[in-house]
């Protein structure tokens, strides 16, 4: 089937300085959604809202989005938005802030709208952009929300994350400058580093790849490779965080367009039931799946091909080697330590990963025994569990 690209929004902007482009914004209302104080802490937020200011625009701020954001905030935060009457909303954070920030303009633009159901079962994708336009500007380096055409919302009760896609919710405009991610801590760094570096991988073998896409992620898992551990080990090197800025950027590109694979189905399910960050999850469960995938040669080609460019054909052994260097665990038993509990969930939590959106175009479609042999070679280390 023949799928249209979209590549950004209408504004894209990249590199140091870039902010600055807050000044050719013609929005008077403007509403920012932040996670916790870190914005605050590191000045990046008062830089943000004064260059709005020096517009003429008036500044609300909604702030208080955690990782993995629930259905309650994105409703707590739509409500703030009704109040204000935004023709402008800013999503400036990670992963987490830009998805959460996106949900709400959907509920700002559809007040009719009530719960998380409205929005997954709804027989038409909501129309946007008749009260307020969108712009992302990334914090962290991974999600690339600020590119993407989707989200990823959790349910309250039943600790279930739902992802939802349709390019109607590629973000207006894009700000990606490196100077606001060189607060970024070490962790942070690494995590959301694998979640882009996954983002690039599985482009590259999804059954929708194509010559553009496949441009877009080699380049950006090149660059990932040489970047992501100086960026760990030196967080101020501007460098390597603009580097890792515009690799975030390419890889999500990619994504958006030609979807993910199985490394994103299970770490939605392990990050909705047990809370451990996307990031880390599919650094973990990466080198897994890129040896499960082997088995189909065309995707065996690809990551012979990938590995050869950062400098090892076994790429599941570099990924191996890439998350030591930056302090990743080997297993999920390592950030799962409840071992029963793991295996009491272990049926619920296969079926979950069969159902995502992201399975269907993993190059092999695993069946729901599958997914339990796959999640528990994870959680133990080896197939010899």
């Amino acid at each position: 089937m023949m799928r249209p690209m979209k590549l950004a929004g209408n504004e894209l902007m990249f590199g140091a300085g870039s902010l600055e482009y807050i000044h050719k914004i013609p929005e008077k209302r403007v509403f920012i959604v932040i996670g916790g104080s870190s914005m605050e802490r590191n000045g990046v937020l008062n830089k943000v809202e004064n260059l709005f200011r020096d517009n003429g625009a008036e500044v609300a701020l909604f702030k208080g989005v955690k990782s993995d954001p629930q259905f309650s905030i994105v409703w707590e935060g739509a409500e703030k938005i009704k109040q204000f009457k935004p023709d402008l909303i800013v999503g400036l954070g990670g992963g987490s802030v830009m998805d959460a920030a996106k949900a709400m303009w959907i509920y700002y633009e559809h007040p009719e709208m009530t719960t998380l159901e409205a929005l997954l079962n709804a027989k038409a994708f909501p129309k946007l952009r008749t009260k307020a336009r969108y712009l992302c500007i990334p914090t962290t380096s991974g999600s690339a929300s600020e590119v993407s055409r989707s989200i990823v919302i959790s349910d309250d009760e039943k600790d279930l994350k739902h992802g939802l896609g349709n390019m109607v919710m590629m973000p207006d405009i894009a700000i990606c400058d490196p100077a606001v991610a060189l607060s970024m801590p070490p962790h942070i760094t690494a995590e959301t580093g694998m979640d882009a570096l996954t983002h690039s991988v599985e482009s590259l073998v999804s059954n929708r790849a194509n010559y553009l896409s496949d441009v877009l992620a080699t380049k950006a898992a090149c660059d990932i490779a040489v970047y992501l551990p100086e960026a760990y080990a030196n967080g101020e090197n501007l460098d390597a965080r603009d580097h890792m800025m515009m690799a975030s950027m390419m890889a999500g590109l990619a994504f958006t367009n030609v979807s993910l694979g199985i490394v994103h189905s299970m770490a939605h399910t392990i990050g909705g039931l047990y809370h451990v960050s996307h990031g880390l999850a599919d650094a973990i469960i990466l080198p897994y799946i890129i040896r499960y995938n082997s088995h189909v040669p065309y995707a065996d080609k690809i990551y012979k091909e990938l590995g050869k460019k950062l400098g090892n054909e076994n790429l599941a052994e570099l990924v191996d080697h890439l998350n030591e260097r930056l302090g990743i665990q080997k297993t999920l038993k390592e950030v799962v330590p409840d071992e029963a509990d793991f295996k009491n969930n272990l049926n619920r939590m296969a079926e979950i990963a069969k159902k995502d959106g992201c399975t269907k175009t993993n190059p092999i479609i695993p069946e729901v025994s599958d997914f339990a042999d796959l999640f528990m070679e994870c959680y133990y280390g080896g197939k010899n569990l």
